[in-house]
């Protein structure tokens, strides 16, 4: 599925709805579902909603978050201590990295819609 050496994957655009499932998201990042599970328990700011039977609903300010994660451990090469300093940091919000991501994002959103508009 990911290959932790691989640098500068391309990800899926993230659509447009509100919770995603964590096989959803498994998908959208390209990171096992065990391993969501797992940085739920390094990076207290990872709180999916949990509803009936204790699943996951995850919205997509976590999806973008799981991103930034994911381009810490595996393409900047942070430990897990490391990545959660990163992101505990007073900056982590203005970080670069999910700028470029919701940039990339909504770049693409945008190019679909004019795909939409010119039919």
């Amino acid at each position: 599925m990911l290959d932790p050496n691989s640098s500068n994957v391309e990800l899926p655009a993230i659509p447009g709805k509100r919770y995603f499932t964590i096989g959803e998201v498994s998908d959208l990042c390209q990171v096992k579902p065990h391993v969501l599970r797992y940085w739920e328990q390094e990076f207290p700011q990872l709180k999916p909603v949990k509803r009936r039977g204790n699943r996951r609903y995850y919205q997509r300010h976590d999806v973008l978050m799981i991103r930034q994660i994911r381009s810490l451990l595996y393409e900047q090469g942070f430990t897990i201590g490391g990545a959660r300093q990163q992101m505990s940091g007073e900056h982590a919000k203005d970080d670069r990295i999910q700028s470029q991501q919701i940039v990339k994002q909504l770049r693409m959103e945008l190019e679909d819609l004019l795909q939409i508009l010119k039919r």
